[in-house]
């Protein structure tokens, strides 16, 4: 008997059958990592798309992080890789494109402690929506170009005397909000 602490739904399954099943659930989300310096973060992140069915992650700058921490859920990810801030807006409007042909809206928002960022736990996610959420790289944030095209910016209120939070840990917050907030609208 397995005693381990986890579910383990996909135990047997193939990796392309796992892949195929999670197509099939996921939501209506992608995700962007700053990485502009080889943030150590980006595996946690993609760990937690995979953990929140985000629909693709896309990682910004460098490509290289460390694969140990995704645990293998970056076998069952879909990845997309741009280097710059022009092949960053490319991918805005093309996944603009996609959301507008299926009768969509989209927005992207970056999640960062800036003037003006809103709370998370007040933001009303429409599930007609495709989210983009951005997620800067530790300690530097999301880059200034970046930040700009981002139609809202969300914060995660504190309580302790941290400043801020790991990335990867916000990242999982983020997720968690919106797949809480959505779910109450899947049939």
């Amino acid at each position: 008997m397995d005693t381990r602490n986890l579910i383990d739904h996909y135990k047997y399954w193939r990796d392309d059958a796992i892949r195929a099943d999670l197509d099939d659930k996921r939501f209506n989300y992608s995700v962007v990592c700053c990485n502009i310096g080889n943030d150590f973060n980006i595996a946690t992140i993609i760990r937690n798309a995979n953990a929140f069915l985000a629909k693709e992650v896309v990682i910004y700058g460098k490509k290289k992080y460390d694969r140990r921490g995704t645990v293998g859920t970056h076998h069952y990810t879909n990845f997309h890789h741009v280097r710059d801030i022009d092949s960053l807006s490319n991918f805005f409007v093309n996944v603009t494109h996609e959301c507008v042909a299926r009768g969509q809206r989209i927005r992207i928002i970056g999640i960062d402690n800036v003037p003006e960022s809103k709370d998370v736990n007040a933001y009303d996610f429409d599930p007609g929506t495709h989210y983009i959420m951005v997620f800067g790289q530790e300690q530097i944030g999301i880059p200034s170009d970046v930040l700009s095209m981002c139609d809202d910016v969300l914060y995660i209120p504190q309580y302790g005397s941290v400043r801020s939070i790991n990335v990867g840990t916000a990242s999982g917050i983020i997720m968690n909000n919106y797949c809480s907030k959505i779910s109450s609208f899947v049939v």
